[in-house]
């Protein structure tokens, strides 16, 4: 009797061991702020960030640029919201999609059909630097002079769903209705998801 109660108790410890594994490993560790890396250089709002590659040259709309990673769990969930925010503000706003990942190799082709064939499609790591992107997915909202408005996440919610916290949604709606002195709490700031360069958490 004694054997099998300790078998009993060993197999139940290793199935509450494993299910709180898989739990951290897909949900909880997302729940927490990116660690800030080391040597990081924030973008504070309000600073012009050179877009070296000329993007959206000439262009007088605002710049929306989405910091994306394929193999990032956030990033995956991100992309109807995404779309949802090119479909609804293309016509007032340059979207672009920055790819993040140092592992695999994908064309420019690949991203557009997760998203939209007329978005901009950039393999440049030093644009997150430029604008002090640590993380994925992260929106960064350029005023139609290239200057910082925003930079952040688009959800409290992992999966977007959160409607009270579409924080992405939120700025570009105080951008366009020329609110100059935006506030937004330490969750739209504050980097959650997958850490560059890496884009692992």
């Amino acid at each position: 009797m004694k054997i099998r109660t300790t078998i009993l108790t060993v197999w139940l410890t290793l199935i509450l061991v494993t299910i709180s594994y898989l739990f951290w490993h897909n949900e909880w560790k997302y729940s927490l702020p990116t660690p800030v890396p080391a040597k990081y250089r924030a973008a504070e709002k309000g600073d012009t960030i050179n877009l070296k590659n000329k993007l959206f040259a000439g262009s007088h709309k605002p710049s929306f640029i989405h910091f994306y990673n394929p193999e990032c769990p956030c990033s995956k969930f991100n992309i109807p919201h995404v779309n949802s925010l090119v479909k609804k503000y293309g016509a007032k706003i340059n979207f672009a999609i920055v790819v993040m990942n140092s592992n695999e190799k994908y064309t420019v082709e690949e991203i557009q059909d997760k998203f939209n064939p007329g978005i901009p499609v950039l393999f440049d790591k030093s644009m997150a630097d430029s604008c002090g992107v640590y993380s994925t997915p992260q929106a960064v909202i350029l005023d139609a002079d290239h200057k910082l408005y925003y930079r952040g996440n688009y959800n409290k919610s992992r999966y977007c769903t959160d409607k009270n916290s579409y924080y992405a949604q939120m700025a570009i709606d105080s951008l366009l209705t020329n609110n100059l002195n935006p506030t937004f709490t330490k969750y739209a700031l504050e980097a959650y998801g997958c850490a560059l360069p890496l884009c692992t958490k």
